[in-house]
């Protein structure tokens, strides 16, 4: 994984820099979000150091793996599986537990995100399959299984990438530049802002908010330009669910919760922990991934439980 890099120069086109006062200090913020040697439990299987278990009688071993951290979640449509994008490779959880990881590669997956059944998109770091340092943007159209090079490999490395209105939005973490595509092969720069994570609104493709150590960030025209959300708690990651609800997980794990685009807040619940991952289904099911635990919640942000394969 590549170490943030210093904070860009905004572009002319942006109303206002979204960075903080220093390069120092937005590494410190994104850090928030690149916290490694973590056992991820899912439903009471682990993701941990392997080897352990077994024994005679009582119930089976964990089924256990080690990973360094969870970079994006998502359902996908074709079985409702939950799809976790992590350091070390792609994980499936479902009702019959843990699968991982998936696929013909095992590497870094930064940016994951489920465009479609059986289609994700992702970036990130090869592992010990042969290829640039960053991966640029990458797609699989079966399940994982394989991934094919879409573009700018060797040259951008997202960290947050959105699929929505036959777009793709995508935030380079070594410039800071929002790229959007219709093709998944020519790039639009947008502006330079450095967000950690970015929202796409259900309704409008030029609705965009992010995360910055500001605070969220808004924009009206596509991502040519983002304001500041005034009022708006400080949050690290987020995510838009179809219905309109927007839900959002601080750098400390609270839980906050928008029904209009992000203009007002309120604070439903907490995840205990420091947020990796985050997934607004609807305006009841959020999953996430925080500190050692996948969670859901089933009343809107409010409460959490350990995620059970449903």
């Amino acid at each position: 994984m590549s170490t943030p890099s210093p904070s860009p120069s905004p572009s002319p086109s942006s109303t206002r820099s979204t960075g903080a006062g220093t390069p120092g200090a937005r590494r410190r913020w994104v850090a928030l979000a690149l916290v490694a040697g973590l056992a991820v439990t899912v439903g009471g299987a682990a993701l941990a150091t392997a080897g352990g278990g077994g024994g005679g009688g009582g119930e089976p071993a964990a089924v256990t793996l080690r990973v360094d951290h969870v970079h994006g979640i998502g359902v996908d449509p074709a079985d409702g599986s939950l799809v976790l994008g992590t350091h070390e490779g792609l994980y499936r959880a479902g009702a019959a537990g843990v699968e991982g990881p998936v696929g013909d590669r095992v590497q870094d997956f930064m940016g994951f995100t489920v465009a479609g059944p059986g289609r994700y998109l992702a970036s990130g770091h090869p592992g010990s399959t042969p290829g640039p340092a960053d991966l640029g943007l990458i797609e699989s159209t079966d399940g994982g299984l394989t991934w094919t090079t879409r573009s700018l490999g060797g040259e951008v490395d997202f960290h947050a990438l959105e699929h929505r209105h036959g777009l793709t939005y995508g935030v380079d973490a070594v410039s800071g530049r929002l790229l959007v595509s219709e093709d998944l092969e020519t790039w639009e720069t947008r502006s330079v802002a450095p967000l950690a994570d970015l929202a796409v609104s259900p309704d409008d493709p030029d609705v965009l908010l992010g995360t910055s150590a500001d605070g969220p960030v808004r924009s009206s025209d596509g991502g040519r330009s983002f304001t500041l959300v005034e009022g708006a708690p400080l949050l690290l990651l987020l995510s838009w669910a179809d219905d309109g609800t927007l839900v959002g997980a601080s750098p400390a794990g609270d839980v906050h919760v928008s029904s209009d685009g992000g203009a007002t807040w309120h604070e439903a619940g907490a995840l205990g922990r420091a947020p990796q991952a985050l997934l607004a289904v609807d305006g009841t099911t959020v999953h996430a991934v925080a500190g050692d635990r996948v969670l859901t919640s089933d009343d809107g942000g409010a409460t959490f439980g350990a995620y059970d394969g449903g």
